[in-house]
């Protein structure tokens, strides 16, 4: 931990506890009292309100003023934010989310290991490449300023948008921009993996109304289908995750049976296909007949003539 980062957990020390001693500091970031002490003048020149108490008790605190109501977070509060952004820094991949880890580490408890939550994300070397894209879409929302970029849609249309940018939405795993189209003048929700040629305008915008409640128009979504399917007990699990343990019923030794709403649509199909041979599709009669001919026109790619 270098000084800057060490001066800024100290702060957040102090604003959690009232009196801290000098030996406390020095054990915690394995440093001399020497090296706190100098750090605690720092702080002073800073005009951070430090002050010294002396004797066996005695340590450093922070004026009374200068904290925020302890009574606003609790400790249990400051863990479920940390656990929350223990996952958003793995998907961000920003110094700025994890320098808040490091603040309100500090804030719940410097000396103990990290909360009782743990998320974990594969490091997939596309969400590098989103980040930066993720940073122009913070920075122009911040801003207000218009974005323009050259989009393709789920049909592989290619369009051109410029789009006043309201909100970044992570769903399931792929990171998507609402904002309002001026092409189509109207709300609407973009995918950021089809977006290319992100660039953030000059030009500013003032915010809709009836963009503030957070209300958009997206793409609409495939009518559902009830299916039924025979599934591995390996499975199980997936589908309990997704659809609920009442999906899942006894069929034989081996087989569960599993009765789930998915789409009449190749996104329904490219998820049942992921299964391989752990999923048969039995029914409805029409939902067989469309993902069996999915299924053959995917291995007729792979026939030799």
């Amino acid at each position: 931990m270098d000084k800057v980062e060490r001066l800024i957990t100290i702060i957040m020390i102090l604003l959690k506890k009232d009196i801290v001693p000098s030996t406390e500091f020095a054990q915690l970031f394995g440093v001399s009292k020497r090296t706190i002490l100098r750090d605690m003048e720092t702080l002073s020149l800073a005009h951070i309100p430090i002050y010294a108490t002396p004797g066996v008790q005695g340590g450093y605190g922070i004026m009374e003023e200068y904290k925020v109501d302890k009574r606003l977070l609790s400790s249990a509060d400051l863990e479920n934010i940390l656990a929350a952004l223990g996952g958003l820094e793995q998907l961000l991949i920003s110094e700025e989310v994890a320098m808040t880890l490091r603040k309100i580490e500090a804030m719940v408890n410097p000396t103990a290991s990290r909360g009782s939550v743990q998320l974990s994300f594969y490091d997939w070397a596309g969400r590098a490449e989103l980040a930066g894209a993720l940073r122009l879409c913070q920075e122009a929302i911040a801003g207000r300023r218009l974005l323009t970029f050259a989009y393709t849609d789920r049909s592989g249309t290619p369009t051109t948008r410029t789009v006043e940018p309201y909100l970044l939405h992570f769903s399931e795993s792929s990171w998507y921009l609402k904002g309002f189209c001026l092409e189509r003048m109207g709300a609407r929700m973009f995918k950021l993996s089809r977006m290319e040629q992100l660039e953030q305008s000059e030009q500013t915008f003032s915010p809709r109304a009836e963009m503030l409640d957070q209300t958009y128009k997206s793409e609409v979504p495939p009518e559902l289908t009830e299916v039924k399917a025979l599934i591995a007990q390996s499975v199980k699990d997936q589908f309990i995750e997704r659809f609920g343990r009442k999906s899942i019923e006894p069929y034989d030794a081996e087989q569960l049976l599993a009765t789930f709403h998915i789409p009449q649509h190749p996104v329904g199909y490219q998820f049942l296909a992921g299964f391989g041979t752990r999923l048969t599709v039995i029914a409805p009669g029409p939902y067989v007949e469309a993902f069996t001919d999915y299924l053959l026109e995917m291995v007729s790619r792979y026939k030799t003539s």
